[in-house]
């Protein structure tokens, strides 16, 4: 452990940011010292003060507790939309990669054209025809996300079925899905892994932006893009509601992206 650490030191520092924001966003109910959702509209655009850290918003909530439960929502936000995206995309990379074919030309063909459109607007699009909420911002993002992918996985795997151990599973009667389960998924997991922590952070703020375009979630749930909506009009008179979430998503975005550049280095050491 000693030497993994001494020879990734910034990965190991990274990676200690992660857990702490990571640890944030679980202990939220315990960390917040106030309800995020309990309003008083005697006490609205407080400055900061020892009672409200942050001060206050336009309904008199805590800033500062809104901020806490904030963290949670958009990180389970990302961390779903990263998962059910990448899951998608490398299951229909390892289907047309590995049977080729008519297969391989429906799905690639289909994923050429989901590339083809950009992809915040067709997200946009689709949020816009299901309906603003937390659900349908995730899976707006994954329909037009997932392409890329299935066609970095397709290329691995068109590599990996000629290879000698592929092959010669296939002489000795393996079953496909053995071969696909043991052999092409373990070789094919640490890209997919390393696409997906560098992903975070931009997964992040599209989420936060159609959040923010009132697309993702809804009043009065404590979400950094929305709570930048809600302070977006009163920017002159209170500016601090929109600075507050606007840092927070600099910093988590800032963090994610620079430990998915070490583990990169830790998992890949030939694109250092």
């Amino acid at each position: 452990m000693k030497t993994f650490v001494a020879n990734h030191k910034l990965f190991s520092l990274y990676t200690m940011f992660v857990l702490s924001v990571i640890f944030v966003a679980l202990a939220a109910p315990w960390l917040a010292p106030m309800d995020p959702y309990a309003g008083d509209m005697r006490n609205v655009f407080l400055p900061p003060s020892s009672e409200h850290w942050l001060g206050t918003d336009k309904l008199g909530r805590d800033m500062f507790s809104r901020l806490i439960y904030g963290t949670s929502t958009s990180l389970f936000m990302t961390i779903c939309l990263v998962f059910l995206t990448a899951g998608l995309g490398a299951a229909i990379g390892i289907v047309s990669g590995y049977f080729g074919g008519r297969v391989e030309t429906v799905l690639m063909r289909f994923a050429d054209m989901m590339l083809s459109f950009p992809g915040v607007v067709l997200a946009i699009a689709i949020a816009g025809i299901m309906g603003g909420s937390i659900l349908n911002t995730i899976l707006a993002l994954v329909a037009v996300s997932w392409a890329k992918y299935a066609r970095l996985v397709r290329s691995l795997v068109i590599k990996l079925r000629s290879n000698d151990f592929i092959v010669a599973a296939r002489v000795n009667g393996t079953k496909t899905f053995i071969i696909l389960w043991r052999h092409i998924v373990p070789n094919v997991l640490p890209m997919v892994v390393i696409t997906g922590a560098m992903d975070i952070g931009t997964m992040m703020m599209e989420i936060a932006g159609l959040s923010f375009l009132g697309f993702g979630a809804q009043p009065p749930t404590p979400e950094w893009g929305l709570m930048l909506n809600e302070g977006r009009q009163y920017i002159q008179t209170a500016p601090l509601m929109m600075v507050y979430p606007g840092v927070a998503i600099f910093i988590v975005v800032s963090i994610f992206n620079l430990w998915g550049d070490a583990l990169r280095d830790v998992l890949d050491p030939r694109q250092t």
